[in-house]
C-alpha cells in the first residue's frame, strides 16, 4: 500500500504536537449522551439484544467529563440531535488540523445526518471546513491519528484510502496508510493509540501484515497490547500530555505505560463499548 507524502510545504505548525500538549490547554469537543442508545447495528460490538442503560451511560460520560476537566481540559459541547444516537462519539466528526477540519463523510446511512450538525459547529468555531468528494468515505479522527508530524490513517471498513492522498496534498504532511484486518477493529482508534511523538499502543492482529510492518518501522517505541485488553478498548485512550485516560481493568498495559512515566486514569465506559466506542471515541481534540 502507498505512503503519501507532500514534502514541498512542511507543516511546521504540527511540530512536536505531543510536547505542546504538556504546555497548552487542550480543547475537546464532546456531546452529552442524551440521545445515545443501541438503535441499529453497524459494527460487531453492537447488538439490539444488548441495549445500553441510559442512566449508567450518563454517569459514565459525566465521570469522563470530570476527569478531563480535572486535567484542565477546555471542553465544548455540541447539542445531541434527536435520532442520532452515535453523535456522542465526536471523534468521528472530522479531522481538525490547525484552522482547518476535514469533515467526515460517513459510510453508513445511519450516521450521515451527523455531518451537517458537526459542520455547523465547526464553522461557528471559525474553522475552514473541507469536504471529501461524494464517492470518498472518511471518518475523521476515528481513522486518522498523528504521531509527531506523521499522520497514520486507516482504511477498509469505514474510510477509503483515496482520502489519504487528498489530506497529504492539502496539509503537506506525510500520511502512512494502514489497512485494518478485523471487523471488530473497524476504526484506527480502536486498535492504535499515539501516546507521544515516539510511542504508540497498538494491537498487531488488527492490521494486515504490511500495516504491522509500517508501524514497527516508523514508530520508535511501539507497544503491542494483549488481546484481552485490546478487547477492552485499551487503545481507545485519551492522551493529555503525560496523563492517559482509558477504560478500566487493563493492568498489563497500565504497567507498560507507568513504567514509561505516564499517569493513568481508569474509568468504566462499559455502556459505550456496547456500541464499539470508549474514551477516545467520546472526544475530539480541536
Amino acid at each position: 500500500m502507498p505512503s503519501f507524502s507532500c514534502v514541498n510545504s512542511p507543516a511546521c505548525w504540527l511540530h512536536q504536537k505531543f510536547d505542546l500538549m504538556n504546555n497548552q490547554k487542550v480543547k475537546l469537543l464532546m456531546c452529552p449522551p442524551d440521545q445515545y442508545a443501541i438503535r441499529y447495528v453497524i459494527n460487531p460490538w453492537m447488538k439490539l439484544t444488548r441495549p445500553s442503560d441510559p442512566a449508567r451511560a450518563d454517569r459514565q460520560w459525566k465521570n469522563l467529563f470530570d476527569i478531563l476537566t480535572g486535567l484542565n481540559c477546555e471542553i465544548d459541547l455540541i447539542k445531541p440531535e434527536k435520532g442520532l444516537p452515535d453523535m456522542v462519539f465526536t471523534a468521528n466528526a472530522g479531522l481538525p488540523v490547525h484552522n482547518r477540519v476535514f469533515l467526515s463523510r460517513f459510510r453508513h446511512k445511519e450516521r450521515e445526518a451527523e455531518a451537517k450538525h458537526f459542520r455547523k459547529w465547526f464553522e461557528k468555531q471559525g474553522l475552514n471546513v473541507i469536504e471529501m468528494p461524494p464517492d470518498i468515505f472518511f471518518e475523521g479522527a476515528g481513522d486518522a491519528l498523528f504521531v509527531g508530524n506523521t499522520l497514520f490513517a486507516a482504511y477498509r471498513f469505514r474510510s477509503d484510502i483515496r482520502a489519504h492522498s487528498l489530506i497529504a496534498e492539502t496539509l503537506g504532511v506525510q500520511v502512512l496508510s494502514l489497512e485494518l484486518a478485523k471487523k471488530r477493529y473497524y476504526h484506527l482508534d480502536t486498535c492504535f493509540a499515539p501516546v507521544s511523538s515516539k510511542t504508540v499502543l497498538y494491537y498487531p492482529p488488527a492490521f494486515d501484515r504490511y500495516g504491522q510492518k509500517v508501524i514497527e518501522e516508523n514508530i520508535p517505541d511501539p507497544i503491542p497490547v494483549p488481546k484481552n485488553e485490546a478487547n477492552r478498548f485499551v487503545c481507545n485512550a485519551i492522551v493529555i500530555g503525560k496523563d492517559i485516560i482509558m477504560h478500566y481493568r487493563c493492568p498489563e498495559t497500565v504497567k507498560l505505560l507507568t513504567n514509561r512515566g505516564f499517569r493513568i486514569h481508569e474509568t468504566n465506559l462499559s455502556e459505550f463499548i456496547k456500541a464499539g466506542g470508549s474514551a477516545k471515541c467520546l472526544t475530539l481534540q480541536i
